[in-house]
Parts: structure tokens; C-alpha cells; sequence
């Protein structure tokens, strides 16, 4: 039976593929018309838009307050970092190493506190924040160079057995298409989560954590899986991250880095992709923009971030949750039942 879409439906779809293809096309065309300084700081915009996605899967789709969202970047970033300057592992290679370890470390952490909820669940992620930081000055088994950090970080390579090398990512260029196909790739499977029935389900917790238990919702299990991927995100952000600076120190992982990830997902909209760039893109460029004033940019960021909230408390795009999600959820507890 031929599934049938709604006029409704087909002018939604075309009105987004109004907007993405000059979107596409500009993120294209865009590194080769300004220099390399305005190419890295593309690269850093989507470095905190990786971030933000990596923690809105925690704080916009399941509703749970995380503050020490860098330590799971710092941990894909040491990771790569130690990896290939130990070991001579290729950068490719260690990005899913990355994820997996930072990943690991957050179903290890928070198997026995994911019950907890609000304020406690919070003051947990920032200590457990606080301690990766301090652990990496303390430089434990000589691994991870103390205050001063890892240096000589290679280039992220590829190379045939036979041929040798045929790609090496080794300028601003090749870096700033790295970041942003990565990106994509993660917007695509975030919104296909969205919309499957993992993503219901982290919804159905975020509105309401007792309903969606008496639905047949199992919560600890997706708050956990929530945790994992997030930080699986994060610790590909670091492995790209350490590549692109060839060294990482303490300094980059502090506590500021996860405020500014949980301002990127409150600026943009919790649960909200469109949303979560929004807020990455004025993260990272209000500095540069403002950077003739530096000793007040603190003093206007922090007016902004005020205005924000006062006047668009749902933040710059909101998702939209309606009515088609909560009739998934009586499909979804119809077929548990059955």
C-alpha cells in the first residue's frame, strides 16, 4: 500500500529544501572566498555545534541537567592525543576510539547516580567535570603531560597499502569540511532519532518521568542511553578538536566550556537542531564580532543571554512538539500491551 502525503506534508518538504540547498551551498563556497582566519573560526562554529548537539541530546530531548559536558570532551580529546603520539595510531582510526572511550567513561559514571534527579543529578556532572580536569593536571601514569598538556598531535591521514598516503587533512580548508561533514552526518542520525521511538520515549521522560514509566517506558535505561551518546558526541568533537590544535592542555576543558555547551542549547531551544546551530553560531562568533571591545564582551554576553530568557524563554527556535508525538506514544504503549 502506497503511502499517501499530504499537500500540507509536500509544501513543508519543499519549503525546507528551499532553505538547506542555498544553506548547502554556501557552507560549500563560503571557505574559498575569505582566509584562513575566518575559515577557523567557521571550524571552531562547528566544533560548538557538534557540542551542542552532543549535550542537547541530554538536556533538550531528555530534559536532564548536565554542567560537566567538557569532561567527555576532554576524554575524546586525551584519548586521540595519547593514542597517536604513544602509539602512532592515524586520527581516522581513533575517532570512533574517541567516542567509544568518552562513552564508556559516562555508562560507567552514571550507572549507579542516574537516578537522580534535578539540582543532585546536576551537582554530580560538575564534579565529575571538575575531577577529569584536575585529573589531567595531576598527569596520572605519566600519560597525560600535566599543566602543560600533549603536544605534536598528527594530521588526520589516509593511506593504501601499496599507494601510501592519498589524503592528508592539513590546512584550514580541509579542516573546516572535516568539522562540517561530520556535522551533517550528526544531524542526520540525531533527527532520525528524533523521530523513532527512542526518541519519543527520552520526550516522554522530559515531560513527565512518572507517566512515561506507568506507559511501560523503561527511563533509566534511555536517561542512560542519553548520557552515552552525548558523550560519544563530545569525544568525536575532541578527537577533531586535538587534530586541529596538534596539542591539548587542562586549560581547554574547564568549566566554563560546559557553560557555554548548556548556553548553546538555551540560547538555540532545547531539543531543537535548527536551534542548537543557532546557539553555536552566536557562541562562537559574538567574541570575534565584539572582540573591538573586549572589556565589556562579558558584560554584553551576559545582557543578551539576560534578554534571551526574559523575552524568548523557549530560546531562538523552539521545537515545535505537538500532538503527532503524543499519539506516537499511545501507539507505541498500544504495541508494548499487545
Amino acid at each position: 500500500m502506497e503511502q499517501v502525503i499530504s499537500p500540507e506534508k509536500k509544501g513543508l518538504r519543499n519549503s525546507r529544501l528551499f532553505i538547506l540547498v542555498p544553506v548547502i551551498a554556501a557552507f560549500m563556497v563560503y571557505p574559498f572566498l575569505v582566509s584562513d582566519y575566518f575559515i577557523d573560526i567557521a571550524f571552531f562554529f562547528g566544533i560548538y555545534a557538534l557540542l551542542g548537539l552532543s549535550l542537547n541530546i541530554v538536556l533538550g530531548e531528555v530534559g536532564l541537567f548536565d554542567l560537566g559536558h567538557a569532561g567527555f570532551y576532554a576524554i575524546g580529546a586525551y584519548t586521540t592525543a595519547i593514542l597517536n603520539t604513544k602509539f602512532g595510531i592515524p586520527i581516522l582510526v581513533l575517532i570512533p576510539v574517541a567516542a567509544l572511550a568518552a562513552a564508556l567513561f559516562a555508562y560507567v559514571v552514571f550507572s549507579p547516580v542516574i537516578h537522580l534527579q534535578g539540582d543532585y543529578l546536576l551537582i554530580v556532572t560538575l564534579g565529575m567535570g571538575e575531577i577529569i580536569r584536575q585529573a589531567l593536571i595531576n598527569n596520572p601514569f605519566d600519560l597525560t603531560g600535566g599543566p602543560n598538556g600533549v603536544f605534536g598531535i598528527d594530521f588526520p591521514r589516509i593511506a593504501l597499502p601499496g599507494i601510501g598516503e592519498i589524503f592528508v587533512c592539513d590546512s584550514s580548508i580541509k579542516y573546516y569540511f572535516l568539522i562540517w561533514a561530520i556535522v551533517g552526518l550528526t544531524i542526520i542520525g540525531l533527527k532520525s532519532l528524533q523521530n523513532s521511538r527512542i526518541g519519543r520515549a527520552w520526550n516522554y521522560i522530559r515531560e513527565d518521568e512518572v507517566a512515561a514509566n506507568a506507559t511501560g517506558i523503561d527511563s533509566r535505561h534511555y536517561k542512560l542511553l542519553a548520557f552515552v551518546l552525548g558523550a560519544g558526541l563530545a569525544g568525536v568533537a575532541g578527537n577533531v578538536y586535538a587534530c586541529k590544535l596538534m596539542v591539548v592542555s587542562p586549560e581547554s576543558f574547564t568549566f566554563w566550556e560546559s557553560c557555554l555547551m548548556f548556553c548553546i542549547v538555551l540560547i538555540g531551544g532545547m531539543g531543537s537542531i535548527p536551534g542548537v546551530l543557532i546557539g553555536a553560531a552566536f557562541i562562537s562568533l559574538f567574541p570575534e564580532i565584539f572582540r573591538p571591545f573586549a572589556m565589556y564582551r562579558m558584560l554584553i554576553f551576559g545582557s543578551a543571554m539576560i534578554l534571551m530568557m526574559m523575552f524568548r524563554p523557549g530560546g531562538a527556535w523552539p521545537r515545535k512538539r505537538g500532538a503527532v508525538e503524543f499519539r506516537s506514544l499511545l501507539e507505541d504503549s498500544g504495541r508494548s500491551d499487545a
